[in-house]
């Protein structure tokens, strides 16, 4: 099984090159890497959780379409709260992107390396035709 690399490295605050592909397709498989609301200049996107979970799925949903995925095609989501009193409001968000057939879910407190909110990433499953 050989391995592509989704997308174009991103930049991250001040123009430094995040040395990680935003996604890896293996076979049928695509893991996209963790996701912050960034917007185009690396910055983190004004708002509450709300926002930025909306960001943070949709900038996923681009990376997927990138790979010939979708978000029905997410078998598993893996989120970190900066906060867990944020969780009702990441958890209404996260209803409107999965609300059919809902992937597996971790979702865990931490620490963020970034002054984000949430920060998750997603493993999809789509047949290579």
């Amino acid at each position: 099984m050989s391995k592509q690399c989704i997308g174009n490295m991103r930049e991250g605050s001040g123009g430094q090159s995040l040395p990680f592909s935003p996604a890896v397709r293996a076979g049928d498989f695509v893991y996209v890497s963790g996701q912050t609301a960034m917007n185009d200049k690396g910055e983190i996107v004004s708002g509450g959780i709300e926002a930025q979970t909306r960001g943070v799925f949709e900038i996923i949903k681009n990376i997927l379409k990138m790979a010939g995925c979708q978000m029905e095609d997410v078998i598993k989501v893996n989120v970190w709260l900066d906060d867990t009193r944020d969780f009702a409001g990441y958890n209404r968000i996260f209803s409107e992107y999965f609300a059919n057939n809902p992937p597996a879910r971790s979702t865990v407190q931490s620490k963020l390396v970034v002054d984000a909110k949430i920060e998750a990433d997603v493993v999809a499953y789509k047949t290579l035709t």
